[in-house]
């Protein structure tokens, strides 16, 4: 029987942050626009409208695009706080889109980003937590606090986003800082700490691909403000490097991973191997276009048996065109045939009405290139694709995201694309001619996210525009509609839904097929709605970032009770990919989550049946990110063609137990540990936890092969990801 998870988002905060929650407050007064003596206490904000800390102010009708907010958090602050080992207290107010100034009681405590009338003008900081320590002098002990929150906002969306307020002990974590850092086998460690103290490091080193230690050591060290401790710690590849730093007079710890990415997936076979979707879905008369996603030693030649009327194959490349008239389903063998070898995969394509049957595989521009993105890194970014053979694992669509339109419309109404997208038509030809897809952005406002042109007004004129440049996908932002929705009264279910039914009107009208991507953060439940208007998939959450607190929140604390919304033609999205290098705009970095917080990534995407859309700069992508990416057999629990997506069976403590059935009678089980040291789980046990007896083999998907019953170590923020057989 499936348990209850999480029944607030402190819960999920307690597992994904280990929080040390005394006080919580999930909403606040909010007004637009800027006053100074709306930091005082004394300020009345009865006539201010109430919003919610766990979500942006566009979500709750707010339009304030690059304007300022304030934020006035109410709080009885009990002296039990006094008790704190400093005598400090932390105001804990995670992430804030983009820049903020924080005031308690009339006291300015924290400043974190810069605005336009900063010297040096605007800077954000939308993903970095908020953590004020303040003194105690400032608090009116067990009465009312004013915690005052001054917001600026360039660009949609803005203000607070993602969780409640806390107020709490300060911990270790606020005072000691502890960088790890690595060159040429040689790891280096920094502890600094604000105040005077003392405390233990322990070193491990471990085997990451075994998790044997390979060496462990612990020694005292005293930290002060004036004197940085420093230490050398030599390491090879394929081992871990792992820092605690622990002071007895906090209960939790500082810690520090150097990871050398450790690949799982075994090399594919130089004879042709199949990778693809079973199935797939077309309307009667619409273009067809699709890859067959061989992968092997080229050149390779394809074939098709049981092709119907009307649908061409290009042998060289594998790439299926034309079009069906009849409905029906039409069962073809694909093969594929090189050097090494010949195979064959049986495959059905669906005409019907339904398109979009298992979940889309591709490239969106945003998580890399943000408002930077042009068509020539597009064009880079889909020959990377192939050239890599991501496109022989299925990857698909190359989505182009924000800031691809002209600033104005021609005189019919009809949006051009500004000078960084010189052929949009002719940029779809080359993918189609591919057989890969092209995506588009919008958003049902005047105005997108990025102060691009919206679709408002002009819903039919775009469909008709993006069918004419052959575009495939379209992902729909909320962004410039909320201050439409803000003028109206309206605040139904109805409301939000009806945006995004005119657009589908005109979208289904079109002679190609487009799949239809809703991007509104989860507003009014969507996923109980998403599939009246014909949306092939709808965002259920906020943006992700590149972090184990975003990761674990949108992962473990935002998608379990979703289950019974998804199913084939209609996907639950939690957001696209954060692995390899990104960066959301000219400046990339690579993905601040540890190898196994990756490989946890990946695994609960395929379990959740979600899109597995790539957002990193594959031009530039790594040996460890292309073969995270091009599990076979991962990938084939995201693209089962059942569509059911999986449920949380078991949470104990850290460890979470998900499991989903198979089209083929089977079950994959991901078993995650969100906490923060190694645990042993014993496989015959774990699985009798989750009621799954009977079966006859139980397989390692990451690293393709059979398990014996045992006992495992699944790492820290890591996962085991199993396909068990009846």
């Amino acid at each position: 029987m499936k348990k209850q998870i999480f029944a607030t988002l402190a819960a999920v905060l307690s597992i994904c942050a280990a929080h040390a929650q005394l006080v919580m407050v999930t909403e606040a007064k909010f007004h637009v626009g800027d006053n100074p003596a709306w930091s005082a206490p004394a300020f009345d904000d009865g006539s201010w409208q109430t919003l919610s800390l766990v979500a942006d102010w566009d979500r709750q009708g707010i339009s304030n695009t690059n304007g300022f907010g304030w934020y006035r958090i109410h709080a009885v602050i009990p002296s039990s706080l006094k008790e704190s080992v400093t005598g400090q207290v932390l105001l804990d107010l995670g992430p804030i889109d983009d820049s903020d100034e924080t005031w308690l009681n009339g006291h300015l405590v924290g400043k974190t980003g810069t605005t336009p009338h900063d010297a040096g003008g605007y800077e954000g900081f939308w993903t970095k937590p908020r953590r004020y320590v303040v003194d105690p002098e400032l608090i009116r002990w067990d009465e009312e606090n004013v915690i005052a929150v001054q917001v600026y906002n360039g660009g949609d969306p803005g203000g607070f986003y993602q969780r409640p307020a806390f107020i709490s002990f300060p911990e270790l974590k606020d005072y000691v800082t502890l960088s790890l850092t690595g060159k040429d086998g040689k790891g280096t460690a920094a502890l600094k700490s604000a105040v005077k103290t003392a405390g233990t490091l322990t070193v491990v080193v471990k085997d990451e691909v075994t998790g044997e230690v390979v060496r462990e050591e612990t020694a005292g060290v005293e930290l002060s403000p004036e004197k940085e401790v420093v230490r050398t710690i030599p390491y090879a590849g394929q081992q871990q490097v792992s820092l605690t730093y622990r002071d007895h007079r906090f209960d939790d710890v500082a810690m520090a991973t150097l990871s050398t990415p450790y690949i799982l997936t075994p090399p594919a076979p130089l004879s042709p191997r199949y990778n693809g979707p079973l199935v797939f879905g077309v309307t009667p008369g619409a273009p067809l276009i699709f890859r067959m996603p061989f992968s092997g030693e080229r050149p390779m030649r394809f074939e098709v048996e049981g092709l119907p009327e009307g649908v061409t194959l290009d042998a060289e490349h594998g790439v299926l065109g034309g079009s069906v008239d009849k409905r029906g389903n039409y069962p073809l063998v694909f093969r594929a045939t090189n050097a090494k070898g010949t195979a064959t995969a049986a495959f059905t394509l669906k005409v019907g009405d339904t398109i979009g049957l298992t979940p889309p595989m591709g490239w969106n521009s945003w998580n890399c290139w943000g408002l930077s993105v042009s068509q020539e890194k597009v064009m880079a970014s889909a020959q990377a694709l192939i050239d890599n053979g991501l496109a022989d694992y299925g990857y698909a669509y190359m989505n182009i995201d924000d800031a691809w339109q002209a600033d104005s419309r021609d005189v019919d109404g009809t949006l051009q694309p500004n000078s960084k997208f010189p052929d949009v038509r002719g940029l779809a030809d080359w993918l189609h001619s591919r057989g890969l897809r092209l995506g588009i952005y919008s958003s049902p406002g005047d105005r997108t996210c990025g102060n691009y042109l919206g679709s408002l007004g002009h819903e039919q004129k775009d469909a008709e525009t993006w069918n004419s440049w052959g575009v495939d996908y379209l992902k729909y932002d909320w962004c410039g509609y909320a201050k439409v929705f803000e003028a109206q009264d309206d605040r139904s279910t109805a409301s939000y839904v009806r945006p995004y039914l005119k657009m589908e009107e005109y979208l289904r009208q079109q002679p190609r097929d487009i799949f239809y991507s809703l991007c509104q953060y989860g507003m009014a439940d969507v996923w109980t709605w998403g599939h009246a208007v014909d949306a092939n998939s709808w965002r259920t959450t906020g943006d992700i970032t590149d972090t184990w607190e975003s990761l674990c929140d949108i992962g473990f604390g935002q998608q379990p009770e979703l289950y019974p919304y998804a199913r084939p033609g209609h996907w639950n999205d939690p957001d696209m990919l954060v692995v390899g290098k990104v960066g959301w705009g000219d400046t990339l970095h690579d993905s601040r989550l540890t190898a196994d917080e990756q490989y946890t990534h990946i695994t609960l995407w395929a379990l959740l049946a979600a899109n597995m859309l790539i957002g990193c700069d594959l031009s530039q992508i790594d040996d460890f990110t292309l073969n995270l990416l091009c599990n076979n057999e991962v990938n084939a629990v995201n693209q089962d063609p059942l569509g059911k997506q999986a449920t949380c069976d078991v949470a104990e403590d850290d460890m979470q137990q998900w499991s989903r059935p198979l089209a083929d009678g089977s079950k994959a089980v991901g078993i995650f540990n969100l906490g923060d040291g190694t645990v042993p789980m014993d496989l015959a046990g774990s699985l009798d936890k989750m009621g799954i007896t009977g079966y006859k083999t139980v397989r390692d998907l990451w690293r393709q092969k059979d398990l014996t019953m045992g006992t495992y170590e699944v790492p820290s923020h890591g996962v085991m990801f199993l396909k068990v057989s009846f």
